[in-house]
């Protein structure tokens, strides 16, 4: 950083406003917004930066640009707008993978309504997005139906009608237009039902159809039984579309809810708009995290980029947390029960959804990348010097200090490689000491490695807390080991991650793809070891009552075991394949004891 953007930074004001760094070719690396500008610039260059990507972009800013608003929330606004403009390197990336659909409203006389994508600057009116294609007919089909609208491109000027240009097509014919064209609707009672089409786009349903339900009853009242009949139909059309929609407490009002899900790299937010009591649109955008953000961050960018997509103009907005920001109108609820709490868990549940739909389809299209992507998290979250592309994990098992066994479990590219698995029967320790069984383990493991010349790993992760640990590293140390290959132990209970001769734990953010790898890693050899364990200890306990019948010792009960595999293997066998084993005499006296036994 140049001494000029420093006595810039001295200079700032202590207002809101919009910050944009520049490099040295004066190209913007990040615009961020800030309710006091000079205690948000001059943090970036008053303090250390854990994250890599964060101390990169303070190395290359050259040059600094600021943008004084009145509020903090015209700032956000600002903010939005100039990352979807210059789309800066270090910024959030908010990324759209298609265009979506919305309802047009033309600009004319005697408007058309239909649907299209990218809305034009051409005076019309605009409604959506809609999530889909399929729901954007839905609704367009509703309003040809209900109000019979032209569909043609003519040019329906007064002069034109009057003059008698245009002739009745087979829209009229078939019943699905009035002609306006020709002058059999009045723009009067067109631009009545357009009225009627713009509350139906915008989701408010209810007072349609209370309106229409007033029509109906004056009509009735009048004895016009035909047009009462007419608009009792449009009452059932829509009152069938509104029961296809996701209905909630009509009490709750206009509001908006914003989900979230997501790992350190991405965050999926899902909006959902709800008016008159049902949830009329629906949509779930990724934004892609690129130097170190905090979540109320990212929310305040959601809610801004959303609600002006949506035009939406809900007084409340259901949140997961304080997005720590004042919008002018708005009032934040984080709820903790009722139906609110169960619109943002449905929120959550649908950008959970669209996440993990995501990376399925990131998996079969780019496998190699998604694991790519996964092995440089790990390698950041942990700070190793290398990709872990090959991982092994210890964990102890025993029953109140007998049987002690130790597994280890392979991961190579972030996934179990199960013909390299290994357990070990702890010969040395005797009582329940998990600190000296996996120290044993440890050296066992790799002094073979080392002895075989076979390949070593770069991560080796204990399931335990420090003393496991340590014992682990005493192993690696008499083995010459230490430094050369990482090592990191995992606290079961608070997921807390320890480094050798750093008191202090690690916490890895748990929706981050690394700790999911090392759960995955820690469950994996915790089933492995668990299941060797009880194969040995129901071996043991077999042997034993063998051994209790009189004239039978260990070697014929290990005889008996590895031919038959269990007692009731035993006592089903023929009699003459139990003797061809341990003899006839013995034989008898088994065959006769576990006879007796059941």
């Amino acid at each position: 950083m140049s001494i000029d953007v420093r006595e810039k930074v001295r200079l700032l004001p202590h207002t809101p406003g919009v910050y944009q760094f520049l490099d040295a070719d004066g190209k913007i690396l990040y615009v961020g917004k800030a309710k006091d500008l000079r205690h948000r610039v001059g943090s970036y260059f008053a303090k250390h930066h854990p994250d890599g990507k964060t101390r990169m972009l303070v190395k290359r800013i050259a040059d600094l640009r600021v943008i004084v608003v009145p509020t903090e929330f015209e700032a956000l606004l600002l903010e939005n707008s100039l990352i979807k403009e210059h789309q800066p390197r270090y910024n959030i990336n908010l990324r759209d993978d298609k265009s979506f659909p919305f309802i047009r409203i033309r600009n004319e006389r005697f408007p058309r309504v239909e649907g299209m994508r990218n809305p034009e600057d051409d005076g019309s009116e605009y409604y959506g997005p809609y999530a889909s294609v399929r729901t954007m007919k839905t609704v367009l089909q509703l309003v040809h139906k209900l109000y019979k609208l032209r569909t043609c491109n003519y040019d329906l000027s007064a002069k034109h009608i009057e003059a008698g240009k245009y002739k009745r097509c087979l829209e009229y014919h078939i019943g699905n237009c009035k002609a306006p064209c020709e002058g059999l609707q009045t723009e009067a009672e067109y631009d009545r039902n357009i009225q009627l089409v713009r509350e139906i786009v915008k989701g408010r349903v209810t007072g349609v159809i209370r309106l229409l339900k007033e029509r109906m009853q004056v009509h009735a009242e009048q004895l016009e039984f035909e047009e009462a009949a007419e608009l009792k139909e449009k009452i059932a059309r829509l009152e069938h579309y509104r029961a296809k929609s996701i209905v909630v407490n009509p009490d709750i009002g206009d509001v908006d809810i914003f989900g979230l899900a997501g790992d350190t790299g991405s965050t999926y937010v899902n909006y959902m708009r709800v008016i008159d009591g049902a949830v009329v649109h629906g949509i779930t955008i990724e934004l892609k995290r690129r130097i170190a953000t905090s979540d109320a961050e990212v929310l305040q960018l959601a809610i801004a980029e959303l609600r002006q997509r949506y035009h939406s103009t809900a007084p409340e907005a259901i949140v997961p947390f304080d997005p720590e920001i004042e919008v002018p109108g708005l009032r934040f609820t984080i709820p903790q029960r009722g139906d609110k709490k169960q619109l943002l868990e449905l929120s959550e549940r649908n950008a959970r959804y669209f996440m993990l739909d995501k990376q399925k389809q990131e998996k079969l299209t780019d496998p190699e990348g998604a694991t790519e992507r996964v092995l440089q998290q790990l390698k950041e979250d942990l700070r190793l010097s290398e990709l872990p592309r090959h991982i092994e994990c210890f964990d102890n098992s025993n029953t109140q200090g007998t049987d002690p066994v130790s597994a280890c479990v392979v991961f190579k590219d972030a996934k179990p490689s199960r013909k390299d698995y290994r357990h070990f029967n702890i010969r040395t320790v005797e009582g329940p000491d998990d600190f000296a069984s996996m120290e044993e383990a440890v050296e066992r493991r790799y002094s073979r490695l080392v002895t075989e010349g076979s390949e070593l790993p770069q991560l080796i992760v204990i399931d335990g807390g420090k003393g496991q640990l340590s014992a682990a590293v005493k192993a690696l140390d008499r083995l010459g080991l230490r430094g050369k290959i990482a090592v990191v132990g995992i606290a079961k209970k608070l997921e807390e991650l320890y480094f050798p001769d750093d008191p202090v734990p690690l916490h890895i953010d748990k929706r981050s793809s690394s700790l999911k790898v090392i759960q995955h890693l820690r469950n994996e050899a915790h089933r492995f070891g668990i299941t060797h364990h009880r194969g040995r200890r129901s071996k043991r306990v077999v042997r034993t009552a063998l051994e209790d019948i009189p004239g039978i010792g260990p070697g014929t009960a290990r005889k008996l075991l590895t031919r038959f595999g269990s007692i009731q293997g035993i006592k089903d066998a023929l009699p003459e394949d139990v003797s061809a084993a341990i003899g006839a005499k013995k034989a008898d006296v088994v065959l006769k004891a576990l006879a007796a036994g059941t």
